[in-house]
C-alpha cells in the first residue's frame, strides 16, 4: 500500500512530468534537450535533409514513414536505433515520443499532413511548394496559427546570409525604383529518355499515396516516380522551381501575389506523352499596384543562366543566386559591389557554401527551442506558390489568369 508521503511524491513527479511535456511543446526546448523528429516521405530529398541534420546537435530521428517499401527501409537505416517505421503517417503523429515532423511527400499531400501534424501538436518542416491548390492556403495558415505550431517551409534562400544582406540593400533603396525582375531556373537534361520503372505494386501503398486528395486512379509506376510532372500530384517547373525566386521577390519587395499571369509552355524533349507539365516554360507576372513586371524562364533543354534572380532598379541591378550577389550600378550611380560565398559557375542549383539546407534546418530547430516566428512560415509558403498556381492556370487555359478570379 502506498502511504500519504509516497502518494504525494508520486503526484509531484507526475505533475512535473506533465509540465515538462507541456514546457517542451508550448514554451520550447532547452538547448541540451534532444528534439525527436519523424520523417514523412523518405525519398531522396528527405534523406538528403536527414544527412544534413546530422550536423545539428541534440536532434534524433525517432520514426520514419513512406508508402513504398524501399524508401521506407532506406529512411529507417538513417534513423536512430529503435526508430519506428510505418506507411501510415497518422501513426507517427499519434506518438508522444515524436516532437516534430519533416514532410517531404509529393505536393498534393503537403497541406493535409501539415494540418494533421499541427493538430497533433507537432512542429513542422515541410518542403515547398506548400500548397498544391490555390484554395488550400488559408486552411494551412489557420492550422499553424490556431495551434501555435512552428511551421517552416523549405524555401531555404531566406536563411542564406548573402541573400539576407542583399535584401538589406534593396530595402535601403540601393537599387532605386524597381520596375522589373528577371528569374530563371534552367537545367540541361541532355538526351532525356523517359522510361517506366519496374516497381512491384505490392511494395506500394497506392491508396495512401493518393491520400484521398488526388483523383482515384490505378497504380502507374511512371506517375508514381515522376509525380512532379503530373498535375494530380505536382505542378511542374513553376511550382517546383519558380517558387524559390518568387519567394525572394515577395520577401524583398513586400509583395503578396500578382494581379495577372501569362504563361507559355511546351514539351521539347522526349517528355511528351510522359510528362503532363511542360519541360520548357516562360511566365510573365504583373503587379500594377507596384509598377512591377516579373519574368520567369525555366527549361530542361539548356542550362544557360542556371538558377538566378535579378531585380532591375533605376539606379542599379541586383543579381543573386545561391552562392553570391552582385550590384551592377547604372551609369553614374555608384560602384560595383559583390559578395561571393560559393565557388563554381554562376547559377548553380546548390553550393557547398552557403549550405542553405543546413542553415534552414538550424533555423527550424532554433525556432522550435525558442518559439520564435520562423523566417518562412506558412504565410510565406502560401504567398510564394500562389504565383505558380496563377501561372499554371494561365498555361492550362491558354488565357490570362487574374487574381482573385483564379
Amino acid at each position: 500500500m502506498i502511504n500519504r508521503r509516497e502518494m504525494l511524491a508520486l503526484s509531484t513527479a507526475t505533475v512535473a512530468a506533465l509540465a515538462g511535456t507541456r514546457t517542451r511543446r508550448v514554451y520550447g526546448y532547452p538547448a541540451n534537450e534532444t528534439i525527436t523528429i519523424g520523417t514523412i516521405g523518405t525519398g531522396g530529398r528527405c534523406r538528403s535533409l536527414m544527412r544534413t541534420m546530422q550536423n545539428v546537435p541534440n536532434v534524433r530521428y525517432a520514426g520514419v514513414c513512406d508508402v513504398w517499401d524501399p524508401q521506407l527501409e532506406r529512411g529507417l537505416e538513417m534513423a536512430a536505433p529503435g526508430a519506428v517505421a510505418t506507411k501510415d503517417y497518422n501513426e507517427l503523429l499519434a506518438r508522444d515520443d515524436i516532437d516534430a515532423v519533416l514532410i517531404a511527400t509529393p505536393d498534393h499531400l503537403h497541406v493535409p499532413i501539415t494540418i494533421a501534424a499541427c493538430q497533433a501538436g507537432k512542429d513542422v518542416y515541410v518542403e515547398k511548394p506548400l500548397t498544391h491548390k490555390l484554395v488550400e492556403g488559408q486552411a494551412v495558415i489557420d492550422a499553424q496559427n490556431r495551434t501555435k505550431r512552428i511551421v517552416l517551409v523549405g524555401q531555404q534562400q531566406r536563411s542564406m546570409p548573402h541573400i539576407q544582406k542583399a535584401r538589406e540593400l534593396v530595402r535601403a533603396g540601393r537599387l532605386g525604383k524597381i520596375n522589373k525582375a528577371r528569374l530563371s531556373w534552367n537545367r540541361n537534361f541532355g538526351d532525356y529518355r523517359p522510361a517506366t520503372p519496374d516497381i512491384d505494386p505490392k511494395t506500394v501503398d497506392w491508396k495512401a499515396f493518393l491520400g484521398g486528395h488526388a483523383p482515384d486512379q490505378p497504380f502507374h509506376a511512371f506517375r508514381f516516380r515522376n509525380w512532379r510532372w503530373i498535375w494530380d500530384f505536382g505542378g511542374g517547373i513553376l511550382s517546383d522551381l519558380m517558387v524559390h525566386w518568387i519567394d525572394m521577390v515577395n520577401w524583398m519587395l513586400d509583395l503578396e501575389h500578382p494581379t495577372e499571369a501569362v504563361t507559355v509552355g511546351h514539351n521539347f524533349l522526349r517528355t511528351q506523352g510522359y510528362w503532363e507539365t511542360p519541360d520548357t516554360t516562360q511566365t510573365l507576372l504583373s503587379y500594377p499596384d507596384h509598377d512591377l513586371q516579373v519574368h520567369f524562364e525555366g527549361t530542361f533543354a539548356n542550362a544557360r543562366a542556371g538558377a538566378m534572380c535579378e531585380l532591375m532598379g533605376r539606379d542599379a541591378t541586383l543579381y543573386f543566386d545561391r552562392g553570391r550577389y552582385e550590384i551592377h550600378p547604372e551609369r553614374g550611380k555608384g560602384e560595383y559591389e559583390e559578395l561571393v560565398l560559393g565557388q563554381g559557375r554562376r547559377g548553380r542549383d546548390f553550393y557547398e557554401n552557403p549550405d542553405g539546407d543546413l542553415l534552414h534546418l538550424e533555423h527550424w530547430v532554433h525556432c522550435m527551442r525558442t518559439r520564435e516566428k520562423p523566417n518562412t512560415p506558412a504565410e510565406a509558403g502560401v504567398t510564394a506558390v500562389t504565383s505558380a498556381h496563377l501561372a499554371n492556370r494561365a498555361l492550362r487555359t491558354g488565357q490570362v489568369a487574374r487574381w482573385p478570379e483564379a
